[in-house]
């Protein structure tokens, strides 16, 4: 007879361990388990956790949560070839506590994070590769790893490319074009000079997001954040664009281009890279989704696919958070009824609709397709660059009249695709 709890959780991320929390702590016997060495050594992000949304679950843990620096500056640089310019917003609202956002490092949280699951009484297994779900009559009982164990639910919390998910029938092959490949590095400096080179103040941190020509045309761009006494400084890209970009690149080769601009060097001169990663990023938005539900599985976090790109900020880490509660909540209703059915766990569906998750998925619905034109990338930037040099460049002759500068460079806007896109703007 195999061995069998009430719940296994397969991943110990940020959606797996919320989710194993709130059972542990209304009783439920959970297993976690993690392929990685502990709970945080394979998880990856770009590093910042918007807690505004989340504060509510699990209210408890946060205010002694080990996150890195509050943002308190927003940064939008816009990149031609050899130019660039930055938007910079802060404000009181920004400072004020309870934060609106943080900087966080994956490994030193999910890790503290672990401990309190362990606490309430959850046994978290790392360094376990879970083989398939075992499932029985079309039904997952539980799943395969060195040993056979059963469980009334699985929950697939294993990331952007969950086998769990696929081998259970949840969803199909995934498409190139629904997701994106981040690369990644966490750059050590000191606490001071990070400060100085944000311009905040001491234990205050700040979000840079980067986009244009560094992205050769394609959906992408890059990201800068100051942690306590590291950076963690990254760039996306499409991976459908990437495998059709002509001449071939490679992610990583885009990376150290980005990497090598002065915009960027200035940022991380001296520091010292202690962590390399990547990860895949689920971008294709709610019409990407698959199956969240079935008999005797919920699938949660980057498995579920909850992710948005909105341009200027990045989604998944609260989504992940607070699609993890709302599973365990559905277990707990779905125990009470003895019903692990895709009917009996229905109120997990059901609880994402109604929240900030699949409604903010729901009214920025058009934001793949418009992350997707290559004008955003190319053109856009061009111009935006090219005005402002032409504003503030003086030359060895008379200098035209600034508004006709900008008007020359404006017209190089004055077109139908311009107009299209101009509209396009309106559905987000």
């Amino acid at each position: 007879m195999a061995e069998k709890v009430d719940v296994i959780v397969v991943g110990a991320g940020l959606a797996g361990l919320f989710c194993a929390y709130e059972l542990a702590g209304a009783g439920a016997d959970v297993l976690v388990i993690e392929r990685g060495d502990y709970p945080g050594a394979k998880n990856v992000s770009g590093g910042r956790l918007y807690l505004n949304p989340v504060r509510a679950f699990a209210p408890e843990l946060w205010a002694d949560a080990p996150l890195e620096r509050p943002v308190v500056k927003e940064r939008l640089t816009v990149m031609a070839g050899e130019s660039s310019t930055t938007v910079e917003f802060t404000g009181d609202r920004l400072r004020r506590k309870p934060h609106h956002s943080a900087t966080i490092l994956r490994s030193t949280f999910d890790r503290w994070l672990a401990d309190k699951v362990s606490e309430r009484g959850a046994i978290i297994v790392p360094k376990v590769i879970v083989r398939e779900p075992v499932m029985q009559n079309g039904r997952v009982i539980g799943i395969q790893a060195d040993d056979e164990i059963h469980a009334d639910v699985v929950v697939a919390a294993d990331g952007v490319l969950s086998f769990v998910a696929e081998k259970a029938g949840l969803r199909g092959r995934l498409k190139p074009k629904n997701h994106a490949v981040g690369v990644k590095e966490i750059i050590e400096l000191p606490a001071d000079r990070i400060e100085d080179r944000f311009g905040v103040g001491p234990g205050e941190g700040a979000a840079q997001l980067f986009f244009g020509s560094i992205s050769r045309g394609m959906i992408g761009g890059g990201f800068a954040y100051a942690n306590r006494d590291s950076i963690s400084l990254g760039m996306v890209v499409g991976i459908e664009a990437l495998m059709k970009h002509d001449p071939p690149i490679e992610s990583y080769r885009l990376y150290e281009e980005f990497k090598s601009r002065p915009e960027v060097t200035a940022l991380i001169a001296g520091g010292n890279t202690i962590e390399y990663s990547a990860h895949v990023v689920p971008e294709g938005g709610i019409a990407a989704l698959p199956q969240l539900a079935g008999d005797g599985i919920l699938l949660v976090g980057d498995a579920a696919g909850l992710g948005l790109n909105l341009g200027v900020t990045v989604r998944g880490m609260d989504f992940a958070i607070a699609s993890g509660v709302m599973a365990a909540r559905a277990i707990l209703k779905a125990r009470e009824a003895k019903d692990f059915t895709r009917a009996g766990l229905s109120h997990y569906e059901t609880s994402l609709k109604s929240s900030f998750v699949l409604q903010d998925m729901r009214t920025f619905s058009y934001m793949p397709h418009l992350l997707e034109n290559p004008r955003m990338y190319a053109s856009y930037p061009d111009v935006i660059c090219n005005m402002l040099e032409k504003i503030f460049w003086i030359g060895d002759g008379p200098k035209a009249r600034m508004s006709a500068e900008a008007l020359g460079e404006a017209r190089r806007l004055a077109n139908w695709e311009a107009v299209r896109d101009g509209l396009d703007l309106f559905k987000v």
